[in-house]
């Protein structure tokens, strides 16, 4: 008897802290809010589906000075993937102008006109020059002193693969009405990349929040209708990405309150694509406490 009462009570045991393993934990917020953040990581994932999203991207190609011929040959200065024609043409960098010639029996088209050579805008001017052939379409950017062509393929195999990132569970406790206090002048921010370069921005202000009785501040930079922040805290390179996350607000209402909600932190680019060129959070902007919010990674990447 005595053997049966200690196998039941261990049985039970056991069940037990199964249940509570398993159980998933809930979201906290009322219906309406709840539903408001699901909707938005919804339209979040589609985004990335998206032609202009980041799931599509197979290639990133620094440009030297001068002459870079480019297709998916092996003689190229570029390597196109293999879904590319032999020899498409050359890109020209001089003096900060890129120009494309493409070879005669190649078919490269811009909003659906044929090109044979054209001078091409960078993504800096808002309008970037769209290059296309089959599948596969491309643009310069540029990055400090720097020009590359950024590689697109519509069909590329991650964007059928990719079905969703893990969150946190929807807390609205992490959706805080921070003070927005202005910079006079606006302060001079040095924002790293993943790439190893340095971009100066301009922050108006901090925000300023409070979190089980701490004080916590985040430079915000001036997106014209949305402030953006990059920031990392306690969970980067454990729970989610080692170089931090993006978070978008809207502007200051009339008593200068900024809703800042983490449920709505967002994992950068380059946790999908290595051919993206992420900023890294400013050094003001490494939170002292575990932001159990928003996107977990995704992958493998730390």
């Amino acid at each position: 008897m005595k053997k049966f009462i200690f196998s039941f009570a261990a049985l039970t045991i056991v069940l037990t802290l199964y249940s509570c393993k398993s159980e998933s934990p809930k979201p906290k917020g009322s219906p309406e809010y709840i539903s408001e953040i699901q909707q938005w990581h919804q339209k979040r994932i589609e985004r990335l589906k998206e032609d202009n999203g980041w799931l599509n991207l197979v290639g990133l190609y620094w440009l030297k000075e001068g002459k870079n011929t480019f297709g998916s040959a092996k003689n190229n200065d570029i390597k196109f993937p293999g879904n590319a024609p032999s020899n498409i043409g050359s890109f020209f960098l001089e003096d900060s102008i890129v120009t494309v010639k493409i070879n005669p029996d190649v078919n490269v088209t811009n909003n659906g006109n044929p090109v044979k050579e054209m001078n091409l805008k960078n993504d800096m001017t808002g309008n970037p020059t769209i290059l296309e052939t089959g599948t596969l379409r491309w643009y310069i950017i540029k990055r400090g002193d720097r020009y590359g062509v950024r590689l697109r393929d519509i069909d590329a195999p991650l964007v059928k693969e990719f079905k969703d990132i893990e969150v946190f569970p929807i807390n609205e406790d992490w959706r805080f009405e921070a003070k927005f206090e202005p910079y006079n002048p606006p302060k001079h921010i040095l924002i790293p990349t993943i790439i190893g370069t340095k971009e100066e921005d301009v922050s108006p202000g901090q925000l300023i929040f409070n979190k089980d009785g701490k004080t916590y501040k985040l430079d915000a930079i001036d997106e014209g209708d949305k402030f953006f922040i990059i920031f990392a805290d306690r969970t980067s390179g454990e729970e989610t990405y080692g170089a931090g996350r993006f978070l978008y607000t809207d502007k200051p209402d009339s008593n200068n309150i900024v809703i800042l909600d983490f449920n709505k932190a967002y994992n950068p680019p380059c946790v999908f694509t290595k051919y993206a060129t992420c900023p890294l959070p400013p050094k003001d902007n490494y939170l002292k406490l575990k932001v159990t919010a928003g996107e977990k990674m995704w992958g493998e990447q730390h």
